[in-house]
C-alpha cells in the first residue's frame, strides 16, 4: 500500500487568511554561520538563534564556551524583535518611553521577552521574514555578530 503524498504548500490570501513570508532554512543557517564567523573574529564566545516571522526558532548555534544563560538569550532577543514586528530593542525601548509605565512593565513580564541589545530583524525587501538574536559578548559586540548575519543574509 502506496502512502498518499503530502500535499504541497499552498500559498492562499483572503478574508480570512494571509500568508507570512518566513525565512527558508538555508539562508537562516548561512546567516546563524555568518554571526559566529564574526564573533570568532570578535574572540568572543556567542549563542546564535535566527527565528522566522512568526518568531519560531529556525536555526540555532552554540560555540564552545559560551556563557550557559546565552543559550536562552539569543533565542528571548531573536524572538522579541520577531515579535515586536522587527523593532530592535533600542527602537522598541525609544517608543515605550512615552507609554505609561505599566506598558513597560507589562512587556517585560511577558515569558522570553527582552529589551537587551543583540538582535536585528531579518527583511526581504520590505518583508519581515525573521530576526537574528545574538548572545555572549557585550551589546555592542552582540549586535556587531546580528550586523554580520544580516550582510550574509543578502550575499
Amino acid at each position: 500500500m502506496q502512502r498518499p503524498a503530502w500535499p504541497r504548500c499552498v500559498f492562499v490570501s483572503s478574508a480570512i487568511s494571509i500568508n507570512r513570508p518566513v525565512i527558508h532554512h538555508a539562508a537562516a543557517q548561512r546567516v546563524a554561520g555568518a554571526a559566529v564567523a564574526k564573533a570568532e573574529a570578535l574572540g568572543i564566545n556567542v549563542c546564535v538563534a535566527v527565528v522566522d516571522s512568526a518568531a519560531r526558532l529556525v536555526a540555532y548555534l552554540r560555540m564552545p564556551n559560551a556563557f550557559l544563560i546565552s543559550d536562552e538569550v539569543s533565542v528571548a532577543k531573536a524572538k522579541s524583535v520577531a515579535s515586536a514586528a522587527g523593532l530592535p530593542a533600542d527602537v522598541l525601548d525609544a517608543a515605550l518611553t512615552g507609554e505609561g509605565p505599566w506598558v513597560r512593565e507589562g512587556l517585560l513580564n511577558v515569558p522570553g521577552f527582552t529589551l537587551i541589545r543583540g538582535a536585528l530583524p531579518l527583511r526581504d525587501g520590505a518583508a519581515l521574514i525573521g530576526a537574528v538574536g545574538v548572545s555572549g559578548g557585550s551589546e555592542a559586540q552582540d549586535l556587531l555578530c546580528a550586523e554580520a548575519a544580516i550582510a550574509a543574509l543578502h550575499s
